[in-house]
């Protein structure tokens, strides 16, 4: 089994680096890079998700070739879900499961205003609000030249993304959240039910919508659980 991995709005293979060490070894860790970052920094970032798809199934076809599975935080987890259609529609590939995290469903409707075309200032103290990176890095304007048009064309990705009626999937679907995220309610999680003809489930943490960052053992053992053999289970919802 092959675990597909892809990071939150500015984020990096790298925020997966603990993960292997909490999963079983029949599961292999495959955290996605996506271009702008890290040892791809040389690379654009996309500012779109159907190119971004394109690509990813361009690399990631030679990897399909066993049972795999998807996760994505945030953005990731839109990421995810769109992949697993796209899979679908070109390839007649399905995961065996879909894992989004800090990640409202699809269909629901947005009411955020875009801030991805702000003027600089603007946009770092909207990002700053969603305390998902280090003030020293959006204060240091070394940083900045290189971060900032990652985080810009990431959020641009997301707020361009527009939702398109498809069948629901037929993997099993499992949503996680953060029990004190200001982003993403319950109810914009249990809304993933609607994406899926097989199981559902809820499994919320503590934290904000970066939850994630000290919840990676216990997101490991969840992934784990559904994804090792088991007798198939109804829909749950836990608190």
């Amino acid at each position: 089994m092959r675990l597909f991995c892809l990071p939150y709005a500015g984020g990096s293979a790298s925020i997966f680096h603990q993960w292997p060490e909490a999963l079983p070894p029949d599961i292999e860790l495959c955290p996605i890079q996506p271009p702008g970052r890290e040892d791809r920094v040389a690379e654009p970032p996309f500012t779109r998700l159907a190119p971004f798809l394109k690509a990813m199934a361009h690399a990631l076809r030679p990897y399909l070739d066993m049972r795999f599975a998807l996760f994505g935080h945030s953005m990731g987890g839109i990421i995810g879900f769109e992949f697993a259609r796209y899979l679908r529609r070109y390839y007649g590939l399905s995961p065996a499961h879909l894992f989004v995290s800090g990640c409202r469903a699809p269909q629901v409707l947005r009411f955020d205003a875009p801030i991805h075309a702000l003027p600089t200032p603007a946009f770092v103290e909207r990002v700053r609000h969603l305390n998902g990176t280090p003030d020293e890095v959006l204060l240091d304007l070394e940083s900045n030249r290189l971060y900032l048009p990652i985080l810009r064309a990431d959020f641009t990705l997301v707020e361009t993304y527009a939702y398109a009626d498809e069948a629901p999937l037929d993997c099993p679907i499992t949503a996680f959240g953060g029990r004190l995220d200001p982003l993403v309610s319950r109810a914009e999680l249990v809304a993933w039910r609607q994406q899926t003809h097989g199981a559902f489930t809820v499994r919320m943490f503590p934290g904000d919508h970066f939850f994630l960052r000290g919840a990676h053992a216990g997101l490991a053992q969840a992934i784990a659980e559904s994804l090792l053999p088991a007798p198939l289970l109804p829909d749950k919802v836990t608190r």
